[in-house]
Parts: structure tokens; C-alpha cells; sequence
């Protein structure tokens, strides 16, 4: 592989087909977001390529959140974000125009959509290739299903020849200095109406190729794209793993408790080192123990103050990215929280979303139930209360 082989990772858009909601490249997808499965896919591909983001001014705190899933040694390679244009078209320029003012600029750059996850090495390997020998290059698929021209009445013009015809995939690939020339000169022109970068070099009187591309690096556009790539993923993690979590807490003057992230009005409140969040602790026990990482008590000892009234929604996150870095998934949590007082019932919802929320996964993959001790016990005697929770985690096989 080339050295000066740099990857242009395009994740500006809003994604507004996929619904109302983050945009879609930092929508979860199997407990990781969509850009962050990208990334590693990419830089998983070679341990000589960079790779350089072109993000929306808006998503700066969001992409970082995603890049913090990566590890060290990979982020090594991701360059600072660039900020995109008003159309992809123009990111892409953005981002190329970024590359020139490094102190050596690529050979050869891959520009690649931040919504196609399921880049396979082998792809991107032949993306350079194709670029080094071809100096513009795309990846295209065969199509399968027979294609009409039609009329703006609907009525069939023409039936097309599919042995001529590809769908065309990204990493798209270029000698640098030529799609650097080509996305100026159709800047200059007022051509902002080019739906890919072979098209930007097509425009500017270029021969560009088509290599093999691959039909599972399909592109997460819908809310249905998302449901059939979480499939997929969960396809791929077959190591399945169950963590159990406890946590207890006594009472003490106060006026609410923390529960599953949410404050809940009570006439006593939880005594602890943290927000004392029973819930939460027994969750992030339960995820750490299901990878065998020790506990809560490791990763945040009560004995450095910097913990000191810190939300426990940090220990439960930490405890998912966790389980990120090692390539896996979340598949539920579950919780059975054991008290005389508060009523848990009318705060269920809303700690299921706040917990969804904190974990990265569906609501519906989070159970929450409350019971008491009949009055036996430090619980009967309302003295605290305490939370059992089970976490069910998906993992690669392998050493993680």
C-alpha cells in the first residue's frame, strides 16, 4: 500500500431520511454509533492509513464522543475534523482543500461515505490499488434487478442493458492532485450539482474506472437500512455473555434519590460517595463483570475525591464503551430495584429511557422492575434499599 494513502471520511449531512433524531452518523447501531463503526472499519483496514472526518460545525462534541471508542493506536491516525459546505459536494472539497495544506499531501486519497460501516478491508485495499493504477477509480456492483427508463407520466421509454449498468459504492478513489483539480474547477463553474466524486472527475475530462465493489458495504440511509444492519451486526457477535450486578444503599436526611438517572421527590435521600444511584451501580456492575473488568469500586474507587457527587451515569457509560472497545455489543439490561419507599411505578418509564439513553440501546432492551421485602429486613425497616441487575452482553469470539 502507497504510505501517502489517506482516507476522506464524509459525515457532514443531517441524514434526514432516517427520521427525526441525531443525525444519522451518530445514531446507534448496535449499541455504537454509525460513525464510529465506520472509522474503526477504516483504520482497521491498514496500519499505515489516515483518515481525516468532515463533520458539521454543529457535531464537534458528538464526533468526539465517537472517536473516544476508537483505541489509542487508531487514534493516532485520525486526523483533526474538518468542517463541511452546504452540500457533500462541497465537504468533499472542504476536506481535500484541508489535505493540500498538510506539510506532504497524499498520493492517493479514498473519499468514503461516513454511513457505510461494513468497508471491508479487502475493498479498501482494492480501492488503492485501483487508484494507483488508474489514477480515478470507484467500486460498483453488478445490478440484479432488471432496470426501465420511464416517463414523467410513468409510461416504460426503454428497458436499459444491466450488463452495462453498476451501482456505484464508496471509498471512491483518486490520485490527489487530480480530485483536488477536478472539485476546484467545477467549484469555479458553479457545478454543485455532481452526486459523486467519479462524477466531479467525469465533469472535469477524466477517465475514471470501475473496480469490485461489495455488496454488503451498503449504505444506512432509513430507518429500515438501521434495522437490517443491526441485524447484521448482532449476526457477527455470537459470544453471548451475562453480568450480574448488586448494589445496596442506606438512607439519610433528604428530600429525593437517584434511581436509574432520574431524581425522584422522597423524604429520605441514599447515602454514597457518587449520587448514590443504586441502580446505575448494580448496572455497571453487572456490564463490567459480563467482560470480566472488575467492578465499579476499580474504575471509580470512593477513595478519590474527584468521584466525589459525580453522577453514576459516567460509571455506567464508561462501562459501555467498555464493551465498545472490545467490539461488542449490549443486547438488554435488567433490573429488579427491592424498596418499601418510593414507588417505583410511576418513574419506571422514565428511568428505562434515562438508562436507554446512557447505554446507547432501544428501550425496549431495558426491564426494570420493583419489589419489596415485606417488611424483613434493613429494607423493611426502610433503613435503604437495594438493586439487582443483570447485563446480557454480545461479543466477538475471541480473546477481547
Amino acid at each position: 500500500m502507497p504510505a501517502s494513502s489517506h482516507v476522506l471520511v464524509v459525515a457532514a449531512g443531517r441524514g434526514s431520511r432516517a427520521g427525526a433524531g441525531l443525525p444519522k452518523q451518530f445514531r446507534t447501531l448496535a449499541g455504537q454509533s454509525l460513525i464510529a463503526r465506520t472509522l474503526h472499519a477504516l483504520l482497521s483496514a491498514h496500519q499505515d492509513l489516515r483518515v481525516t472526518p468532515v463533520i458539521h460545525p454543529d457535531d464537534t462534541d458528538l464526533f468526539s464522543e465517537a472517536a473516544g471508542l476508537l483505541d489509542a493506536t487508531m487514534r493516532e491516525r485520525l486526523h483533526a475534523s474538518v468542517f463541511g459546505g452546504a452540500s457533500r459536494q462541497d465537504s468533499v472539497r472542504l476536506g481535500l482543500e484541508a489535505l493540500a495544506l498538510h506539510d506532504v499531501a497524499p498520493d492517493i486519497v479514498l473519499i468514503h461515505d461516513g454511513a457505510r460501516p461494513f468497508v471491508s478491508p479487502e475493498l479498501v485495499l482494492r480501492a488503492i490499488a485501483a487508484a494507483d493504477r488508474h489514477q480515478a477509480a470507484v467500486p460498483g456492483c453488478a445490478v440484479t434487478d432488471t432496470i426501465k427508463q420511464i416517463g414523467s407520466d410513468g409510461a416504460v421509454l426503454g428497458t436499459l442493458d444491466r450488463q452495462q449498468l453498476r451501482a456505484v459504492q464508496t471509498p471512491q478513489a483518486f490520485a490527489f492532485p487530480l480530485i483536488l483539480a477536478a472539485h476546484r474547477q467545477a467549484a469555479k463553474a458553479g457545478r454543485n450539482d455532481l452526486t459523486d466524486d467519479g462524477a466531479v472527475a467525469e465533469y472535469a475530462g477524466h477517465s475514471v474506472y470501475v473496480f469490485e465493489g461489495d455488496v454488503i458495504n451498503v449504505k444506512i440511509t432509513t430507518p429500515m437500512d438501521f434495522m437490517s444492519a443491526e441485524a447484521r451486526l448482532l449476526a457477527t457477535l455470537p459470544d453471548i455473555r451475562i453480568g450480574q450486578g448488586y448494589d445496596v444503599h442506606s438512607f439519610t436526611d433528604g428530600d429525593h434519590v437517584w434511581l436509574g438517572g432520574v431524581r425522584i421527590p422522597h423524604d429520605r435521600k441514599l447515602t454514597g460517595h457518587s449520587d448514590a444511584d443504586v441502580v446505575l451501580h448494580a448496572l455497571t456492575d453487572a456490564v463490567l463483570g459480563a467482560i470480566g473488568d472488575g467492578d465499579i469500586g476499580v474504575h471509580f474507587p470512593p477513595s478519590d475525591e474527584k468521584w466525589r457527587g459525580a453522577r453514576s451515569a459516567l460509571f455506567l457509560k464508561d462501562a459501555i464503551d467498555r464493551v465498545g472497545k472490545r467490539g461488542g455489543v449490549v443486547a438488554h439490561l435488567d433490573v429488579t430495584i427491592v424498596c418499601e419507599a418510593p414507588k417505583i411505578g410511576p418513574h419506571r418509564e422514565a428511568m428505562r429511557a434515562a438508562i436507554a439513553a446512557i447505554a446507547g440501546i432501544g428501550i425496549d432492551r431495558v426491564g426494570i422492575k420493583a419489589t419489596t421485602s415485606e417488611l424483613m429486613g434493613f429494607v423493611g425497616r426502610r433503613e435503604g434499599m437495594a438493586a439487582w441487575a443483570l447485563a446480557t452482553v454480545r461479543l466477538p469470539l475471541g480473546p477481547t
